[in-house]
Parts: C-alpha cells; sequence; structure tokens
C-alpha cells in the first residue's frame, strides 16, 4: 500500500509539473515577466515561480486556474490544452467582459483625443505632443487594448488614481514599480509607484492622422 501512495504522490508532481511548465508557455506566449503576470493579480513573481515548478498543488484547482490564466488573457482550458501540447489548438482569449467608457482624461500627460468607433476592450487616442517622436509624433493615432500589460519597448496607455492618463513606452517593471520612456522626450525615463497605476494598456497599432 506505501508503494501505492509513492505511486500516487509522484504522479501527482509530475502532472502539477506538466501544468506548470503550460502555464509558464502560456506567459511567455503574453511576453510578461513572472513578476509582470503576478502584478496583474497581486501576486509576487516568487509566488508565480511557485505555480511554474509545480510546487503549488493549488494549481489543480479551477478557480486557481482561472485567476491565473486570466492573467494572461487565456482560459483553463487553453492551460490544458497546451498541457496536452496539442498544436492544433492556440490560446484562446478570456470571455469579453463588459468594461466602462472611459471618463474623459484630467490632466492628459500627452493630451491625446479618445475615439469611440473602435472595437469594445479598444480605445484610440490622438497624440498632440511629439514627446514620443520619433516613435510616434503629434497627430499619431494610437490604438490601445484595455487592460493589456504592454512588452519591452511598446507602447502603453498608463491611467492613473489621479485621473491623469499617459502615454509612454514602457521599459520594466517589478513589484513595487513601472518604468517608462518619454517622460518629455522618449530618452528620459520615468518610475511609477505601482499603488498610483489604475489600469495599463498596451498600444496595438500607431495609425496616421485622421
Amino acid at each position: 500500500m506505501a508503494g501505492s501512495g509513492e505511486t500516487s504522490e509522484a504522479r501527482a508532481l509530475g502532472e502539477a509539473r506538466v501544468l506548470g511548465e503550460a502555464l509558464a508557455a502560456l506567459r511567455r506566449d503574453c511576453g510578461l515577466s513572472q513578476a509582470e503576470a503576478g502584478a496583474r493579480i497581486g501576486m509576487t513573481g516568487q509566488g508565480w515561480g511557485l505555480y511554474e515548478a509545480g510546487k503549488r498543488p493549488g494549481l489543480f484547482r479551477p478557480d486557481v486556474q482561472r485567476r491565473l490564466t486570466g492573467a494572461l488573457d487565456a482560459t483553463p482550458e487553453a492551460l490544458v490544452l497546451q498541457s496536452q501540447d496539442d498544436p492544433a489548438v492556440s490560446r484562446q482569449p478570456r470571455r469579453p467582459e463588459s468594461s466602462p467608457e472611459v471618463a474623459a482624461p484630467q490632466g492628459l500627460s500627452a493630451r491625446g483625443r479618445a475615439f469611440e468607433d473602435v472595437p469594445a476592450q479598444a480605445r484610440r487616442l490622438r497624440l498632440e505632443t511629439d514627446e514620443l517622436a520619433p516613435w510616434a509624433s503629434a497627430g499619431t493615432v494610437l490604438e490601445y487594448v484595455l487592460g493589456r500589460w504592454p512588452r519591452r519597448g511598446q507602447g502603453c496607455v498608463i491611467q492613473m488614481e489621479d485621473g491623469v492618463r499617459k502615454v509612454r513606452l514602457y521599459d520594466r517593471a517589478d513589484d513595487a514599480e513601472v518604468v517608462v520612456l518619454g517622460a518629455g522626450a522618449l530618452d528620459q525615463s520615468e518610475r511609477i509607484a505601482r499603488s498610483r497605476i489604475q489600469s495599463m494598456s498596451a498600444v496595438t497599432s500607431r495609425l496616421d492622422d485622421e
């Protein structure tokens, strides 16, 4: 009986490692570090890493899977499919959630204008300064996806807790702060405490002046 128990435990550990590796693959596909993925759900990078290493049994729980995969714009089903290494099925996005319209910004750092004729979860704004030139100059229309975390070097729209909206280039982040470029000029960096940030949204398109 002892041997059977050891076999079951070994099997469970093996399955946890497989799920952890699948979680890591989904995270890499999103272009996020462990710290960035964890920050989306209020978890440290170390805590996230334990799930990827298969050292937290909670990874088998549906609610935990929903929470973790939700941070990666994926689903528990996508996690299982990834663990089975099924090349015919790609990562699937979360079910769209209704989101309120973004309120008119107060003290807009990049002084852009919002557009309404774009798909749900996406927004547009037009830059009116050259702070981000040559990456994007005045008159450029930026399309961004609400809540999608940016990759390094990607444009981002930062909604601050005080109502200010900033348009920057994402550089890096840790558990305490986010570092971005474009604070007055493209080569000037800015450190922003996570506690001051309401949301981060990745810029997905730069369009000609409309």
